[in-house]
């Protein structure tokens, strides 16, 4: 592609891996700070005392809405990406977000949406997965083992400070923040992670060709009118 587009990273919290899981956060990084969607279910989260805690923590602006339900914060994501993503020159990218033979967060988002009975969001928009091009094109042995996973990727190609802002030493951890209502240290598991895929993002930019970021489109072959939609 002759212009360069924009990279906006972006992750999600489950509560598991089950076809039945539920999405409890949707996370976006974008060129002014992030965007996150929040599901709290019947709780109350502050979402203004959030917003100023969680920005101070990464030194970045974050703009949060809470929903009372799976089904709210999944559509909210369609109207923010049909708003503010898919008009604009921007490359979608995740970190083992779906790749050709795997993947967490793309494949995990079309049950939920499927089951959910809403159109697929992100429509129109170009995709690249992160994961491969750190495997094959830097290397990330440590003590022997080579270490892709996101976390030990970043420690080890950056090395920032971010591993200091999350609390989280393992993933499952926003399974139980999620339940216990921890609803800040959820949300700085999520923004880590987002920033930390940015962080790697902007790294195979500088050191690899636009070809090898292996761009996917994310249109669906048919579209469903019957699904709900603002489209």
């Amino acid at each position: 592609m002759g212009t360069r587009l924009t990279h906006v990273p972006f992750d999600i919290e489950t509560t598991g891996f089950e076809t039945t899981a539920r999405v409890t956060v949707v996370g976006f990084a974008l060129p002014l700070g992030a965007r996150v969607f929040l599901q709290t279910g019947d709780r109350t989260a502050e979402q203004a005392e959030l917003e100023t805690a969680l920005g101070d923590r990464f030194d970045t602006e974050v703009r949060l809405s809470t929903h009372k339900s799976e089904h709210a914060v999944l559509a909210a994501v369609a109207a923010f990406v049909e708003e503010a993503v898919a008009p604009r020159e921007y490359l979608l990218v995740a970190y083992n977000g779906d790749r050709f033979n795997g993947g967490f967060d793309l494949p995990f988002l079309r049950t939920r949406y499927s089951q959910q009975d809403l159109a697929w969001p992100f429509d129109g928009l170009p995709y690249a997965d992160i994961l491969p091009l750190i495997r094959s094109r830097f290397n990330t042995t440590v003590d022997g083992d080579e270490r892709n996973d996101l976390v030990s990727a970043y420690e080890a190609l950056i090395g920032g400070d971010l591993g200091d802002e999350d609390p989280f030493a393992e993933s499952r951890e926003a399974v139980t923040a999620f339940e216990t209502g921890a609803f800040e240290p959820l949300l700085a598991h999520n923004l880590a992670d987002i920033l930390r895929t940015k962080a790697l993002a902007s790294l195979a930019e500088r050191y690899c060709g636009k070809s090898e970021f292996s761009l996917k489109s994310l249109t669906p072959s048919i579209r469903d009118p019957s699904l709900t939609s603002s489209r």
